[in-house]
């Protein structure tokens, strides 16, 4: 019986190491995701819009294993027709993100088209990827321009623009069509720079039938910004915080899996099992923060040698490089590293598409997004789920997935926001209790909240009040 369950472990044990492999196999192919997806939310709002009224939508029905209840809160969308505009396909969080959005429509009987409103000339391997990914699953792949996106946009039941630069695709395409359009339209928009606030971008973002933003803090500024440096209104808008794919929560749930994973890159890495990993996992440059990082560990080993303070080996991992084009940055943080003969605990690990095996390997995420932070930053609640504690920036969305103290410590963006994060590093390194503890924590935190069946609930009520409107105005 002992050699059976023996038997068993071991089968179980390779079959993770062949998913190990694939995922690696993979991760070599395919660019690196960046994940945009929140503690200023009341614990039972699941979606938010701000009016006049600054009223509340009601609560979604979650049951105490954290699932949202009963069939998919997506099923009335059934037979619609939707049309889903994005301004790029690759790899970065918001194409991604409007791909799930369409796999959960097509997973209810959904049609969904999608359109590219900006495609490179030459022929682009990820494009061609994601494209046939998409036509495998039953989405419906146009070309932007013609009178077939036209008819589309103008039979559709529901017209999604992700992000403010697909705004262009409106009068580039649709021309004296918009006005007939826009009561249907509901802009999804991912971004916090300033320079997204063009007139050519967003004019018509006050007549579209609703706004979907990642975060609170997101959507302030957005209402702020675009009030007081285009002077127009935004239109009602709805805070929809992201959530942990299923897929994801399976191998982060599943202890053999972990290991699996944890040992394969730990071995790539050539570090031990006992060695302290910090990570950060984002594109490599400035407004990831990852110099002030590499500063930040720098000054913790030092304060670690002086104090003579007891703890494992420390490693510093950046994953997001890219190994064939390396940007001016990205040489900065590499001749940091040398100079303060950090070789032997600093890793560079190419940008990937696939998280897992880096989340299940490290034993602290480090989301260091610099000026206004992260709309929501996706990684933060993966993390979460492998029971990481979050050393993050108090900026954006970071702050409303974050509890200060309980699932992380937050710290000033800046130069400013080094010491704290040197002090802060020290002081998990020190104490793997509260480092246990916060994982712990997060992990309750994202059961609570941040699941896909949360983000369907969400985005299911969003959904329902767009159409309502736009039936209402077609009947008007």
């Amino acid at each position: 019986m002992a050699k059976q369950a023996s038997n068993a472990w071991i089968m179980q044990k390779k079959k993770w190491s062949l998913v190990v492999l694939a995922l690696f196999s993979l991760s070599t192919a395919m660019v690196f995701l960046m994940r945009t997806a929140f503690d200023s939310c009341n614990a039972n709002t699941t979606a938010r819009f701000e009016d006049d009224n600054n009223r509340v939508a009601a609560p979604a029905v979650i049951r105490h294993d954290g699932a949202a209840a009963g069939p998919s809160a997506l099923r009335f969308m059934k037979s619609k027709l939707v049309l889903l505009v994005s301004h790029e396909l690759s790899l970065s969080g918001g194409p991604l993100l409007l791909m799930e959005l369409a796999f959960l429509l097509r997973g209810v009987g959904s049609e969904v088209v999608w359109i590219t409103s900006q495609k490179p000339p030459e022929s682009d391997e990820v494009i061609y990827s994601l494209e046939n990914k998409m036509l495998d699953r039953g989405v419906q792949v146009l070309s932007a321009k013609g009178q077939k996106a036209i008819d589309t946009a103008l039979k559709a039941d529901l017209v999604v623009l992700n992000t403010a630069v697909a705004g262009k695709w409106l009068d580039a395409v649709l021309k004296e069509n918009v006005p007939r359009v826009l009561p249907k339209v509901l802009w999804w928009i991912h971004e916090m720079r300033g320079h997204y606030f063009k007139v050519e971008y967003v004019k018509h973002l006050p007549f579209v039938a609703g706004a979907m933003i990642d975060s609170h803090t997101t959507a302030e500024y957005w209402k702020n910004r675009t009030r007081e440096r285009l002077g127009i209104k935004m239109p009602k808008t709805y805070v929809v915080h992201l959530g942990n794919s299923k897929e994801l929560m399976e191998v982060a749930e599943d202890s053999v899996s972990r290991r699996v994973l944890r040992e394969h890159v730990r071995e790539s890495l050539g570090v031990r099992n006992e060695d302290l990993l910090f990570a950060i996992i984002n594109s490599v440059s400035r407004g990831k923060g990852q110099d002030l990082f590499l500063r930040a560990f720098h000054e913790s080993l030092q304060i670690i040698k002086e104090k003579k303070l007891q703890v494992p080996s420390m490693h510093a991992v950046i994953v997001g490089s890219d190994m064939d084009k390396q940007t001016k940055f990205e040489t900065e943080l590499r001749n940091f590293v040398i100079d303060k003969k950090l070789q032997d605990c600093v890793h560079f690990v190419n940008k990937t598409l696939t998280v897992a095996p880096y989340l299940a390997s490290i034993d602290v995420l480090v989301q260091n997004s610099q000026a206004r932070g992260e709309c929501f930053g996706r990684i933060t609640i993966e993390a979460m789920a492998f029971q990481l504690p979050v050393l993050g920036t108090a900026a954006g969305g970071t702050m409303e997935i974050v509890v200060n103290g309980t699932t992380g410590l937050l710290h000033p963006v800046g130069k400013e926001g080094v010491s704290s994060l040197m002090t802060n590093i020290v002081k998990l390194a020190t104490h793997v209790e509260r480092r246990m503890t916060m994982g712990k924590k997060g992990y309750e935190r994202v059961k609570e909240r941040f699941l896909e069946p949360h983000m369907v609930q969400r985005i299911a009520f969003v959904l329902r009040e767009v159409l309502q409107k736009a039936k209402s105005h077609a009947n008007s």
